[in-house]
Formats: structure tokens, C-alpha cells, sequence
């Protein structure tokens, strides 16, 4: 990766994406999603030029998830320059269970596809 590149890992709440993302001109999260689209279906949303479609994250784990972060940052006017988010549609959610073989799939598709967003720009 380019230097200055930074990976981060978030499990907490929405909230704190907030202060994650400070400073930063490019962002991208990656999350689970569930729409009824196939499991590993790959979503990309540039939140940077539309709005996010909460329904995407509508079952998060967390109580303040990624969609209100976003709109959170949206309203306070602290959304990075460029906000990519990718949605890996999910097939269970349900807790201690492992990834199905579409979604391991499209997480490495989403990696791949990262690795040359980011190239790309840097």
C-alpha cells in the first residue's frame, strides 16, 4: 500500500468511525449487509455523492451502526473527502457463525478491489 495507508479494524459502536475517519481524505468500510440481494452480493456506495441506504445495515450488531454514523458526520459536517463503503451481502447473522463460502468470496473480491482503488490513487 502507499505510505500513509492505515488499516483499521472497528468493532465498537458507529460512533466511533467518527473519530476514526477524522483527518482523513479517503475512506473505506467494509460491513455486512442484508437487502434479499444473493450472499455475497457486493455492493459499492460512494457516501461522498449520495446518501447511504439505511436499510443496507438495517440488522447491525450495534445500537448507533454505520448508517447513523454517516449521517451523523453528514449533519455535523465531518464526512471524509471521499467515503467508500462496500456491503458484502451476508448469509447468516447469527452470532459465532462463520462465513459462507459466496460471502469468503466476495471478501476477497472486495480486497482485490480495494488494493487497486487505492493503488490506483496513490
Amino acid at each position: 500500500m502507499p505510505p500513509g495507508t492505515e488499516i483499521f479494524e472497528e468493532t465498537g459502536e458507529g460512533t466511533a468511525l467518527l473519530e476514526a475517519w477524522r483527518g482523513a481524505g479517503d475512506v473505506f468500510l467494509i460491513d455486512a449487509v442484508q437487502s434479499g440481494a444473493p450472499p455475497g452480493t457486493i455492493q459499492r456506495i460512494d457516501v461522498s455523492t449520495q446518501p447511504l441506504p439505511a436499510s443496507l445495515f438495517r440488522h447491525s450488531t450495534h445500537a448507533f451502526g454505520i448508517a447513523e454514523a454517516v449521517e451523523l458526520a453528514r449533519v455535523l459536517h465531518q464526512l471524509p473527502p471521499r467515503l467508500i463503503i462496500y456491503g458484502i451481502e451476508g448469509e447468516r447473522f447469527d452470532a459465532g457463525v462463520g462465513l459462507s463460502p459466496a460471502v469468503e468470496k466476495a471478501v476477497a473480491e472486495v480486497e482485490a478491489r480495494l488494493r487497486e482503488e487505492i493503488l490506483k490513487k496513490g
